[in-house]
């Protein structure tokens, strides 16, 4: 079995008691909520990932202003063909970010299509991923070894 694992860097913007995400199409094209950020590119720091991911997604420039923590997933996909399943681990750094300028936008031909703002009190409600729940967990408890528990997604 393939083994791939992605390091990618996220951040949690909130102003005003409300939380910049991005929407994205998950694996069947449902939109949902994603936290603005992404996947580090080679010989890339992953704070610098976290401020170029953010201008592409957003079109915010971000000043990163404390790290938050970590989370990772480990899944096995199933892949047709020859090159089979490929065991999957995905490791995502959660930085903490305040807008230092730009203006809202949303992101053209890329993983995201939208960007806004939403009220912390409305996330439950939204369609979103895992991860976002678990950097607002990260933002609200700063727990000193950068670790929450949220149970995997189904």
């Amino acid at each position: 079995m393939r083994k791939k694992l992605r390091v990618a860097a996220y951040a949690v913007c909130v102003r005003d008691d409300r939380i910049l995400l991005a929407r994205s199409p998950a694996a069947d094209g449902t939109p949902e909520w994603v936290l603005p950020g992404g996947g580090m590119e080679h010989g890339e720091d992953p704070l610098d990932t976290v401020v170029r991911e953010l201008d592409e997604e957003t079109g915010y420039r971000v000043e990163v202003t404390g790290l938050l923590g970590v989370d990772t997933f480990r899944r096995v996909f199933g892949r047709a063909g020859w090159r089979g399943p490929v065991d999957h681990q995905g490791l995502r750094i959660v930085y903490e970010a305040r807008i230092a300028g730009g203006e809202l936008r949303h992101e053209v031909n890329g993983s995201t299509d939208f960007a806004a703002w939403h009220d912390l009190a409305a996330v439950p409600e939204l369609t979103r991923v895992r991860l976002v729940d678990v950097a607002l967990k990260l933002w609200r408890e700063r727990p000193r070894d950068g670790r929450v528990f949220v149970p995997p997604e189904a």
